[in-house]
């Protein structure tokens, strides 16, 4: 747990953002595009990851930043401004997922938030060992199988693994930005992953 000292440094780092935020709540633009300078980058990697198309992706962009304008004096403190605007993105990008029940064209290998490579295979193992030489030569049948099996899950699910395995997020911080506890967060990250292990069962 973190003790006192470690909770006085968070405050101190946040405490330039939070002035930020009460300049935007006074109607300050140029505070309110510090903010966004500081995110973008990373508000538009989740918004591609999470949705797997850079229109779509541009698209949340863009609305997340105009809702997050609009909606700034309703902003609390009660989180970071990074869990705020992330909640945002979420939302919008379950909406955009329930739409369209396709999922990107992509292998068993993605690339997480800080730009390593991730497979997927591993994210959903059970601990076995399970490469071969042959492994390379059945890749596009094995991302065919992993678009078939990502699209067995509720964008809910989906967005929960996404959101942990490929954002690196906690838990807890994944049940806030989904307005829910960090106990369904873990029991529908349980239900992805056994569904993702079932439906890849046969690739072993």
């Amino acid at each position: 747990m973190d003790g006192p000292d470690r909770a006085q440094e968070r405050l101190q780092a946040r405490a330039p953002e939070m002035e930020l935020i009460r300049e935007a709540q006074k109607g300050s633009r140029v505070a309110f595009d510090a903010l966004v300078r500081q995110y973008e980058n990373q508000v538009l990697r989740l918004a591609l990851h999470l949705t797997g198309s850079e229109h779509d992706a541009e698209d949340i962009y863009q609305e997340a930043f105009l809702k997050a304008f609009r909606y700034i004096g309703n902003f609390r403190f009660e989180c970071s401004f990074y869990t705020w605007i992330y909640r945002i993105v979420t939302n919008l990008c379950l909406d955009q997922l329930r739409r369209r029940k396709t999922r990107r064209e992509d292998s068993a290998v993605l690339v997480d938030h800080s730009g390593d490579e991730i497979d997927l295979l591993a994210s959903v193992s059970d601990n076995r060992s399970y490469s071969s030489p042959d492994r390379e030569l059945d890749r596009k049948v094995l991302g065919e199988r992993i678009q078939a099996a990502l699209g067995k899950l509720t964008p809910r699910e989906r967005m929960v693994f996404e959101l942990k395995h490929y954002q690196g997020l906690r838990l807890r911080t994944i049940g806030e930005m989904l307005n829910t506890t960090e106990e369904t967060a873990k029991n529908t990250l349980f239900r992805a992953t056994k569904k993702l292990r079932l439906q890849l069962a046969g690739l072993r």
